[in-house]
């Protein structure tokens, strides 16, 4: 981790994108005063398959597919 200023930050921000992607942590300061931390974000997950979860939902009510006797004023 290391700590650079707003200014530097302006100056050299895909040099320190680049870093931070590279698992590097930036402190970036005004002054003296840290203010911003400059990290990479978690890489995003996997995409969901159809059936990759077996077992998962056990059962669902007999109505789920009924529409609630409430909403029919406004589809009727």
């Amino acid at each position: 981790m290391h700590t650079v200023t707003v200014h530097q930050a302006k100056t050299n921000l895909s040099r320190l994108l680049q870093e931070a992607q590279h698992g590097e942590e930036i402190i970036i300061s005004r002054g003296k005063t840290p203010i911003a931390k400059l990290v990479a974000l978690p890489s995003a997950r996997a995409n969901r398959r159809i059936g990759s979860a077996p077992g998962l939902v056990l059962s669902m009510t007999p109505d789920f597919q009924d529409m609630p006797a409430e909403f029919r004023d406004y589809v009727e």
